[in-house]
């Protein structure tokens, strides 16, 4: 797969994200995420002010105290998570604040979004996390060949 990547940025195809976008609605047509939601499991998103003010908001704190509770400033300045998996995932892999969730929760697993150019490594970084990604990429690999 890392080989594939390597061709991609060097052909850079035009219709890349079109190609991604359509690969990540056939794979999440037939994949749910509540079967596996490994990325809830081991991995943190990032937490920028806007989403620590939603989840504070939602959990009736103040974001100061959200912060406190939850969080940690990473090594690059950016909040994450103290522990995995994310204390708001259920048993049942629900996420009990879904309709607050982080923005990076949102547009995970990246799959769809513009200038897949630029996330070619974040997305085979997270091949090693998201099954669909692997899934995705292999179609994408299928269509260039």
């Amino acid at each position: 797969m890392q080989k594939f990547i390597k061709n991609l940025k060097r052909k850079k195809p035009k219709d890349l994200d079109q190609r991604f976008s359509e690969a990540h609605d056939e794979v999440f047509e037939e994949l749910d995420c509540l079967t596996c939601a490994n990325c809830c499991k081991t991995t943190s998103p990032m937490f920028f002010d806007k989403d620590i003010e939603r989840l504070a908001s939602h959990l009736k704190m103040k974001p100061a105290q959200f912060i406190e509770t939850f969080l940690f400033l990473d090594t690059d300045g950016i909040y994450a998570l103290k522990s995995s998996p994310c204390m708001f995932l259920g048993a049942d892999n629900y996420c009990s604040v879904y309709e607050y969730r982080p923005k990076a929760c949102r547009e995970y697993p990246h799959t769809n979004q513009r200038k897949m150019i630029n996330k070619l490594n974040l997305a085979l970084k997270n091949t090693e996390i998201c099954p669909a990604i692997e899934q995705i990429l292999a179609k994408l690999e299928e269509y260039y060949k």
